[in-house]
């Protein structure tokens, strides 16, 4: 594998990095550099100056507004934008919803839904936990039962991230409860302002409102609004879930993590000399490096390998990505707290959410916290860890 960039990579590398400088506000860096949340507002001014640009959907086919590049561009790409650091692409519809349509839906599908995902004209969410189906999502127990020309859709969703946004939601549903729990699921569109739909917040441990519970009390959806066959949900949800886990690992963020690590090291001071002269925490950073450069190249071959898979079969490497593209993230902000040392003690979350009050310590300490708290669930979603293990041990190594 050839592990260099080429002149031309280097030069669209100098190209995405123009556009984010010329386009992307200072104070919208700045912010999220800090470690502050982008707002609705400015998450969809971002996706729209890259659709307008004709990056919105960088990754998709060209026939439904994608771009062309190859594997190597795309990660170019991806990574220059964690690193800048700009706002995050709305997953839910670019990474998830959008490539079930296009892949599995039909063409009134398509034609209603992609253009408006690109531009971010619907804030999608993913209607798949449940209370007692999260990691075993298969044990979902919503129901969709069909009456006439609609689905009466009942049951309860959790851990529904950003669904107090949201104008559509994608659900998995129970539509056959007769035969083998994966065999009887089906991928259901459904619009948010449906009668019968609540949306309730769960406030996080770093004092922010970012998932939700969703009820759907007879919430009456149109069949046209399934996609693909009936019953076949499953083998949607799980090449879904395959795109989710290729971009879970987050490699430019973590990269962005260690610059921001180094910077601090440099200026806070242990025993009256900068960390970064510690030959220990030295070696602690370098260990993290090592493992992200090897999910780095994981990662690039895991989307050069995307064209020469079957349709809709995600590839089971991607959950390696998953695995440690998780515990790195964790690992970074790990190593955050331990530059911050005792400015940690003061915690106070409500200061990624607008308050005045005067910082304990280095304003930039007071996010780190929060951060590293949050964090925590990476592991746990997009399918645990330990489920991707089993996912590993059967599909890699046939055990």
């Amino acid at each position: 594998m050839e592990l260099k960039f080429t002149d031309d990579e280097l030069a669209f590398r100098k190209e995405v990095r123009a556009f984010i400088d010329k386009t992307l506000p200072q104070t919208l860096r700045d912010k999220l550099a800090a470690g502050h949340h982008p707002n609705r507002d400015e998450i969809v001014f971002w996706q729209r100056a890259l659709n307008a640009k004709g990056w919105g959907v960088a990754h998709w086919p060209v026939t439904y507004g994608g771009t062309g590049w190859n594997a190597v561009k795309q990660y170019i790409f991806l990574e220059e934008m964690m690193m800048a650091p700009s706002p995050p692409p709305l997953a839910f519809g670019t990474s998830m919803v959008g490539p079930v349509i296009y892949t599995f839906g039909n063409e009134a599908q398509k034609k209603q839904f992609l253009p408006r995902i690109a531009n971010l004209d619907d804030w999608w969410c993913q209607g798949f936990s449940e209370p007692g189906a999260g990691s075993d999502l298969a044990g979902l127990k919503t129901k969709a039962e069909r009456v006439g020309d609609h689905y009466i859709i009942n049951g309860q969703k959790t851990w529904t991230t950003l669904g107090q946004h949201a104008d559509w939601i994608f659900v998995l549903a129970r539509t056959d409860a007769t035969v083998k729990k994966q065999e009887g699921i089906s991928f259901i569109l459904v619009d948010m302002k449906t009668p019968g739909i609540t949306v309730k917040p769960i406030q996080t441990i770093d004092g922010g409102h970012e998932v939700n519970e969703v009820f759907f009390d007879d919430v009456k959806v149109p069949v046209e609004n399934l996609v693909g066959q009936e019953n076949k949900g499953w083998d949607y949800a799980k090449f879904l879930l395959g795109n989710e886990r290729t971009g879970i690992a987050r490699v430019g963020i973590s990269k962005q993590r260690i610059r921001k690590i180094k910077e601090m090291a440099a200026v806070e001071q242990r025993g009256g000399k900068p960390m970064i002269e510690d030959i220990r925490f030295r070696e602690k950073i370098a260990a993290v490096e090592i493992e992200l450069k090897a999910l780095e190249i994981t990662q690039l071959r895991v989307i050069a390998g995307e064209a020469k898979r079957e349709k809709g079969k995600p590839d089971p490497a991607s959950s390696v990505l998953k695995i440690k593209g998780s515990e790195l993230q964790q690992a970074t902000t790990e190593l955050l707290m331990e530059v911050i040392g005792p400015h940690s003690a003061p915690y106070a979350p409500e200061d990624d959410h607008g308050s005045n009050h005067p910082p304990i310590g280095p304003e930039w300490a007071q996010t780190i916290a929060p951060t590293y708290f949050n964090v925590r669930k990476v592991s746990i979603y997009g399918g645990s860890n330990e489920i991707q293990k089993n996912i590993i041990a059967k599909a890699v190594l046939g055990l």
